[in-house]
Order: C-alpha cells, then sequence, then structure tokens
C-alpha cells in the first residue's frame, strides 16, 4: 500500500466517527431524555478528544509529506486533510474537548432560557461559550483576523472583510425594495387552524416531491429545523405551528435542499472529505435555491395551492394567483427563519456585525441583547419584544457556531447565480413545477455541482456550475423582478 492508501484507510475511520459524533447530536435535539443532558456533555467531550487526536496523530502528517497524487480527487483529498490537520494542530485537545462539552450544555441552557424569556440565566453560559471560541481563534489564526479563523470553518477562503464588501453592496437595493413593497397593500394572510397530522404529511410529500431519499433518511420534530449527516444517513428535522403550515412545509423543503446535497454526492467519496458539502455557503445554496427560487415560484406554488386544498379544505385564499402573493407575502416580523427573501438576508446582516465585535472584543456578552434591540429597532423600524423573538431566537451562538450565520447569506447569493443558469439550462422549467415536479431542476442541481462534494473550493464549486464567479447581482435581480411584479412596483 502506498502512503495515500494508508492515510485514506486512516481518514475513512476519522470521517466514520465524525459521523458517528453528529448522530449524538441529532439525537440531543430529537429524541434524547430531558435528564441525560449531563451525561451527553460528557460523551461529546470524549468523542471530541477522540477526533481531535485522530486529526493531529503525526501519522497523518508523515503520510501527508510522502503521497503522491495520482489525480484530482487524490489531490483534491489530501488538500482537504492537509487543511485540517494543520487548523487541528493549533487547537489544544484541552481545548477542544472542553469546547465541546461546553457547547452541549449551553445549548440546553439557551432552549430553557428561551422558553422562559430570560436572557439573564443564558449570557454566563454564552459567555463561557465566547472565551473558549475566542481562544480557538487566536491559536489558529497567529496574527491574522480572528474572525477569519473561524469563518473559514465554514467558509473556506472567505474573510470579514470579503463578506462585508459584498454585504454592503447587498444592503442598499434591498432596503429601498424592502421599503418599496411595505408602502404598497399586502397580500391577504393565511387564518385558521391547521392539522398537525396533515401539516406533517403533506410536509413529507414535499419532500419527497423534491427528491429527498427516505429510505436513507427520515423526517422528525425538533425545535430548530436542521439537517444531519452525509452518504447513506441524512436526516432532516422539522416543525408545525398550528396556524402557520408554510413554517412545517418550507422548513421541509429548505433542509430537503441541504440533504439533497448530501445524498446526491457520488458515493465513491462515500466517508472521505469530498463525501460532504464543500462548505456551508454552498450548501445554503441548495437549501434556499430548493426552498425559494423553486419552492416559492409561481409554477410551483400553484401546485401546492392544490395540494393545501386536499389537505385542508378551503382555506380562505381564492386562487392561486393569490396563494403565490400569501407564500411570498412581505411584512414585519422578528424571526429569520420566517423571514421573506426580500427581509431575510437583513436579519443576516445584523448577526454578522454583532458577532464579528463580539469576537474582536468590541461588544460585551452583556450587552449583546441592548445592541441587538438597538440595531433591529434601527434596521425594520420597530422594537424587538420579547428575547424569544429577539437575541435569544437562534441556537448558533449557545453552540459556538461564530462565523456561521454570514454563509446564509453568501448562500443566497451563490443560489442568485445557481438560478440563473438552471433558467438558462432549463427554459420549460414552470411547466414540471406546475405539475409538482421539480425532476429536472434537482437532476440539474445534482449533475452540475452536488455530485461532487468537496471536490473544489466553494466559489470554485459555483463557478463550475454557472461558467462565472459568484457576484450579488443575480440575487438582486431576481429579487427585484419577483417582488416588483407580486406587489406592482
Amino acid at each position: 500500500m502506498t502512503a495515500y492508501d494508508d492515510l485514506m484507510q486512516f481518514q475513512r475511520e476519522t470521517e466514520a466517527l465524525g459521523q458517528v459524533a453528529g448522530r449524538l447530536g441529532w439525537d440531543q435535539e430529537t429524541m434524547m431524555p430531558e435528564g441525560a443532558t449531563p451525561q451527553r456533555a460528557e460523551e461529546h467531550g470524549a468523542m471530541a478528544n477522540i477526533l481531535h487526536a485522530r486529526r493531529i496523530d503525526p501519522r497523518v502528517g508523515d503520510w501527508l509529506e510522502e503521497a503522491e497524487p495520482a489525480d484530482d480527487i487524490a489531490a483534491a483529498n489530501l488538500r482537504h486533510i492537509k487543511r485540517n490537520f494543520e487548523r487541528t494542530a493549533k487547537v489544544p485537545a484541552s481545548l477542544a474537548a472542553e469546547l465541546a462539552k461546553t457547547t452541549s450544555l449551553a445549548h440546553r441552557t439557551w432552549a430553557q432560557a428561551r422558553a422562559d424569556e430570560d436572557v439573564a440565566s443564558f449570557l454566563p453560559m454564552l459567555q463561557k461559550v465566547v472565551d473558549l471560541r475566542k481562544q480557538e481563534a487566536s491559536a489558529i489564526a497567529g496574527n491574522s483576523d480572528p474572525y477569519d479563523a473561524l469563518l473559514d470553518d465554514y467558509e473556506p477562503g472567505a474573510t470579514g472583510a470579503s463578506l462585508g464588501a459584498m454585504f454592503d453592496a447587498l444592503r442598499p437595493r434591498l432596503v429601498d425594495l424592502r421599503a418599496a413593497i411595505l408602502d404598497r397593500p399586502a397580500p391577504a394572510q393565511l387564518s385558521g387552524s391547521f392539522d398537525e397530522a396533515a401539516q406533517l404529511a403533506l410536509s413529507e410529500k414535499l419532500a419527497l416531491a423534491f427528491g429527498y431519499d427516505l429510505g436513507n433518511g427520515r423526517i422528525d420534530k425538533a425545535v430548530h429545523p436542521f439537517s444531519s449527516g452525509s452518504g447513506l444517513d441524512v436526516r432532516i428535522t422539522t416543525r408545525t405551528n398550528p396556524t402557520d403550515p408554510f413554517n412545517c412545509f418550507y422548513s421541509t423543503i429548505h433542509e430537503v435542499g441541504h440533504a439533497a446535497y448530501e445524498q446526491g454526492i457520488d458515493h465513491q467519496h462515500l466517508l472521505t472529505p469530498l463525501g460532504a458539502g464543500v462548505s456551508m455557503g454552498v450548501h445554503e445554496s441548495q437549501s434556499r435555491i430548493y426552498e425559494n427560487q423553486l419552492g416559492r415560484s409561481r409554477a410551483f406554488t400553484g401546485w401546492v395551492y392544490g395540494q393545501m386544498r386536499d389537505a385542508f379544505g378551503d382555506f380562505g385564499i381564492a386562487d392561486e394567483d393569490a396563494f403565490y402573493a400569501t407564500v411570498n407575502r412581505v411584512s414585519d416580523g422578528f424571526i429569520r427563519t420566517e423571514a421573506d427573501e426580500v427581509q431575510y438576508n437583513l436579519h443576516v446582516l445584523l448577526r454578522f456585525d454583532l458577532e464579528r465585535a463580539l469576537i474582536a472584543g468590541d461588544l460585551a456578552v452583556n450587552d449583546l441583547e441592548a445592541a441587538w434591540n438597538d440595531r433591529f429597532k434601527a434596521d425594520f423600524g420597530y422594537a424587538v419584544d420579547r428575547p424569544s423573538n429577539g437575541v435569544l431566537q437562534d441556537v448558533h451562538w449557545s453552540e459556538g457556531l461564530f462565523g456561521y450565520f454570514p454563509t446564509y447569506t453568501l448562500g443566497n447569493v451563490y443560489a442568485g447565480c445557481l438560478n440563473a443558469e438552471l433558467r438558462k439550462a432549463v427554459p420549460d422549467l414552470d411547466d414540471d413545477l406546475a405539475q409538482g415536479d421539480t425532476s429536472a431542476a434537482t437532476s440539474w442541481l445534482r449533475e452540475n455541482l452536488q455530485q461532487f462534494g468537496g471536490l473544489r473550493t466553494p466559489t470554485d464549486t459555483i463557478a463550475h456550475a454557472t461558467g462565472t464567479m459568484p457576484s450579488e447581482a443575480p440575487l438582486l435581480d431576481y429579487l427585484e423582478e419577483k417582488f416588483s411584479g407580486i406587489y406592482r412596483l
């Protein structure tokens, strides 16, 4: 066997253990008994220790020095392993284990604080998480920006400065579009109560319509919908709201986008560094194009309207055109995950700026709620009414995921680029979507992006699929055309 073969055999075992660790997180979110939290924190810590030790095993360094790539796939595997080896080696094992244990405990503390509307009860634990992540960032960054070190965990190659410039280009047109829309009469809202069992049944139908393979997956409920796993075991969760079935339906479609990416990767990459999505921004591009450009299109919502009539009877929306407007209704709201396409990115930019300030030391944890509320009032024009609608609404900071939030908007940018190219490649797409058939779109995405997994860098992944480097322009053009039509601007 060659050094490359030895390295890849070792790496497959590491990847398999990483999947086991991920399953612990899935179980904690879905089925774990409440009282198991302290033990689960120890289990997370133990797995983190094992994985950290494997990732900095001296043999990995030796194999990397000796290995000769035979092809592009081998070269990409070596690139990923080397990057991870060098990055992990900078973080002490004790710090990695403490982070895993603390974030496991912090998640449960956050959930209780959110339920109790009690920010103060969460802040001491959040302070521990921030301190540990700052230690990690400093260890990795050296003389570079610590926030960039954290961001690189989710979007390799991106920097706070580069994303800040992109977001600055997004903001003016988004603000102007939002203002123009909110000056127009709003479409009707859904009213009434929608049976939970019927919501879940239709959400499964939607998942299947978008190609989710339940033979290698499952759908469960969680407080915060997410997708977990890769390869042959890819699971999603959703949630229900008795007065807002769209929350269930579009959370499901969104998570199916993530899951479809993982299920669509060529199985030759199973349990290798290429066997998962290349970055969170690219991952988010899949969830957002499934949810928005496809799932909220006029053609597909026409089909969804019929499915909802079958499931719930007459729910007060007169026809398919009115339903399309209702699905895409722009209105005031506090919750990022429930925000419309026009305002969603404004929610993300708020978080991006606040977490950069936290990591830089320019914002104290104890001042975070006030800073959030001030920024929200400035951006949206009204005040946060309670913590669960404000600083406690997202799970990410409790889990230490600093640098994750900006990838949501980056994913929207990528989705805009992909949608523009998809529409050129499949000019009759709307005819299929009107029948609930997404296969032409999902097949194009699988063929041009999903199957390759981590073969290319994030920006090269998008450029390969679209023929051009990513730009915010297609997203902005799409939003302005779509919502100008709905609101007759």
